[in-house]
């Protein structure tokens, strides 16, 4: 049987191990495509569904519509996005790949986002509840609660 200074050592062991992951995947992102991890998020969601409104990107990557919007401006400055207006709704924007941008998704690295959200979705109920009252309980140790997450960017 494994001592509780041993199992804390593995849970330290453990954050470790997923902030180097996410910093070595986000490091190769930026070397391959020039873009931030969520940049890429964007445009591979984009090339999945587009067209796609800014409220329906956002909440398919767990952001606020506002923090989406910054990341779309670098994207469209970069000419990998389009915006244009809906035929539908002159009010609506749709937001689109430009052939530049499917070029990038083709040959792009995949994102730790995707890679968590996909991990996520595919555990039992019961192992999601167990992550999720796990990472509550870390979120209050670290006295995080108040902290406003922000995109995984390094």
């Amino acid at each position: 049987m494994r001592t509780k200074k041993a199992e804390i050592s593995e849970v330290i062991d453990n954050f470790r191990r997923m902030f180097q992951s996410v910093g070595k995947l986000a490091k190769a992102i930026e070397r391959e495509t020039e873009l931030t991890g969520p940049q890429l998020w964007a445009l591979k969601l984009l090339d999945k569904g587009a067209p796609m409104r800014v409220s329906e990107l956002a909440r398919q990557m767990y952001l606020r519509p506002a923090t989406v919007v910054g990341i779309l401006d670098r994207l469209e400055m970069k000419n990998l996005i389009v915006r244009n207006r809906s035929t539908e709704d002159r009010r609506a924007v749709d937001l689109d790949l430009t052939g530049l941008g499917k070029e990038v998704v083709a040959r792009a690295p995949e994102v730790a986002q995707v890679m968590l959200v996909e991990g996520l979705e595919a555990l039992t109920d019961e192992q999601f509840r167990t992550v999720v009252e796990g990472m509550q309980h870390m979120v209050r140790i670290l006295g995080a609660e108040q902290i406003v997450p922000q995109p995984l960017h390094r």
